[in-house]
């Protein structure tokens, strides 16, 4: 079982060995890894630390959720406007 607070999207990219991450339920959580493994695993201690970041900062701390969902996709193309 992996053990999430929060759901995570994983992002392949154009790169093999490139892919990025980011938290829907966490604002400002996002990061960057090698490998599917490596972005679960640097998301685990990223989480911690990020919550650590906003309540040091006196910002809101969203619940955990219950149902954590990892998501695995490629990445979106950002639509210029």
């Amino acid at each position: 079982m992996i053990e999430l607070r929060y759901s995570l999207v994983i992002e392949a990219t154009a790169e093999p060995d490139f892919f990025a991450f980011y938290s829907p339920d966490l604002e400002g959580f996002t990061g960057i890894g090698h490998s599917i493994e490596d972005c679960l695993y640097q998301a685990k201690w990223g989480m911690k630390e990020h919550l650590v970041l906003l309540k040091a900062q006196k910002l809101p701390i969203p619940p955990p959720n219950r149902n954590p969902k990892i998501l695995i996709q490629n990445e979106e193309a950002l639509v210029a406007t």
